[in-house]
C-alpha cells in the first residue's frame, strides 16, 4: 500500500477535526499505515501558548478574526512535514491550504515527497448549520459577528484554494454532506474515497 495524502476542507462547525480522527483510525486499522497529523490550528494554538512574540502577535490577529499570514502558516506546516513526515506514512492535512499560494506551495511539498495521489474531502455544511454549531460551541471568540466575518473569509479565501486542485493531476476532490451524523459522514468519506 502506498502512504497517501489526504486534505481536509470545511468551515468551522462542519465536524473536520471529528472525521480526521476517524479517517486516521480507519486507515491505521485497515492499512496498518500510520498518517502524520498536519493540523494548523494545533501548531497555532501551541505558538499563542508558548508567549512569544510571534505567538502574541498571532493572537491578535485571530482576535480580529483575521487569517494569519501565509509565511507563517506555510512555516508550521513545512514544519510539521520535516519533523515527521516519513515514506511510510499517510499525511493528513487540515487546516491548510487556505489559500492560493498556499495551495500552490502544497503542490510543490507534495512533489517533494513523491506524493502523487491527494484525496481532497470537502465536508460541506450550510452556514446556518455552522453558525449554530459554532454557538453552540460556546467558545469565547465565537460570536455571530466573529463567526459572520471568518465565513466570509472562507468563502473569499478557502473556497478557491480548494478549487486551485480541480483537474489538477493526482488530485480529486470529494464532497460530502456534513449535516448527517458523524458516523454517517465517515461512511461516505470511507465510501467515496473507494475503501
Amino acid at each position: 500500500m502506498q502512504p497517501q495524502a489526504f486534505v481536509f476542507f470545511g468551515m468551522m462547525g462542519s465536524g473536520k477535526g471529528t472525521q480526521v480522527k476517524l479517517l486516521m483510525d480507519f486507515l491505521k486499522h485497515r492499512d496498518g499505515i500510520e498518517s502524520v497529523y498536519a493540523g494548523t490550528g494545533e501548531g497555532f494554538r501551541k505558538l499563542i501558548n508558548s508567549g512569544n512574540y510571534t505567538g502574541s502577535l498571532v493572537k491578535e490577529l485571530i482576535a480580529r478574526g483575521e487569517l494569519a499570514a501565509d509565511f507563517l502558516t506555510d512555516a508550521l506546516f513545512a514544519n510539521i512535514l520535516i519533523s515527521s513526515l516519513t515514506a511510510d506514512k499517510n499525511l493528513v492535512a487540515d487546516g491548510y491550504p487556505r489559500t492560493v499560494p498556499q495551495s500552490e506551495l502544497f503542490e510543490e511539498m507534495m512533489k517533494f515527497y513523491k506524493h502523487d495521489k491527494i484525496s481532497v474531502i470537502y465536508i460541506e455544511v450550510s452556514k446556518e448549520e455552522a453558525m449554530k454549531r459554532n454557538l453552540m460551541r460556546g467558545r469565547p471568540d465565537d460570536t455571530p459577528e466573529g463567526l459572520s466575518k471568518r465565513f466570509t473569509e472562507y468563502q473569499d479565501n478557502v473556497i478557491p484554494a480548494m478549487n486551485y486542485f480541480k483537474g489538477k493531476p493526482g488530485y480529486t476532490i470529494y464532497t460530502v454532506n456534513g449535516e448527517q451524523p458523524i458516523e454517517k459522514v465517515h461512511q461516505d468519506i470511507i465510501k467515496a474515497l473507494g475503501y
